[in-house]
């Protein structure tokens, strides 16, 4: 009971101690930090939607590349077989079906239009995989030079009461801890999102590249059954 009670009071000086810094920061050190919480509220919204999207593209992608594995002809294939929500391998299939078809009925299936369709697929689902994605970038290299600002910007401040006469530890204590905390709170938002940032590029690079593949299977399917 009483180390719990010890630990409650460390918090509780930690969090009064953090609050006191923040009260005695200058206003652009006040605009930073609060700039830094409201891009820690969308990074976190943005890495979180990103995660659901790319695991359920991952999930309708095994389910559909099954079902059309299982056509006995890509050429039996019909969007209207696969219905409810959809997949991007089921895009990558219905462009590429499209052009097939529509080259096929001027007398042979050409594939150079097949492959070009696929790869104006690819890139339309490439785009999606890694979408807004450029703000979570931007976010960890940006909040360290925030952060660095708003010290900067208040350590000047502290050092500029000199000229009043107040050059004692006492008074620019209280406006340097306050200049530091925009540090410490740019690095507390950057680095946990620099390796959530890391992690989700890798996820979605690694479904773009089971994409192409399933691309490459597609085209060397049709190919090969264009004739049958």
């Amino acid at each position: 009971m009483g180390m719990e009670s010890d630990l409650v009071n460390i918090v509780f000086i930690a969090d009064t101690g953090l609050l006191d810094y923040f009260v005695d920061s200058n206003m652009a050190g006040k605009v930073v930090i609060i700039l830094l919480g409201v891009m820690n509220c969308y990074a976190l919204s943005l890495m979180l939607s990103k995660y659901t999207e790319l695991k359920k593209a991952a999930i309708n992608n095994a389910r559909d590349q099954k079902r059309i594995n299982d056509l006995p002809s890509i050429f039996d294939y019909d969007d209207a077989l696969f219905a409810g929500e959809g997949s991007p391998y089921l895009i990558l299939c219905s462009r590429a079906m499209d052009a097939a078809r529509r080259t096929k009925a001027t007398g042979e299936v050409r594939m150079n239009y097949v492959e070009n369709a696929i790869r104006r697929a690819l890139a339309e689902v490439g785009d999606r995989y890694e979408g807004k994605m450029f703000w979570l970038a931007t976010i960890v290299s940006g909040a360290p030079f925030l952060g660095l600002l708003g010290t900067v910007w208040g350590v000047m401040d502290a050092f500029g009461t000199m000229e009043s006469g107040g050059a004692t530890i006492e008074h620019l204590a209280p406006g340097v801890s306050g200049a530091l905390l925009t540090t410490v709170a740019a690095l507390c938002v950057a680095i946990p999102i620099v390796f959530a940032y890391n992690g989700l590029l890798g996820k979605a690079r690694g479904e773009m590249t089971k994409l192409e593949n399933f691309a490459s299977n597609l085209a060397d399917r049709i190919e090969l059954e264009k004739n049958a």
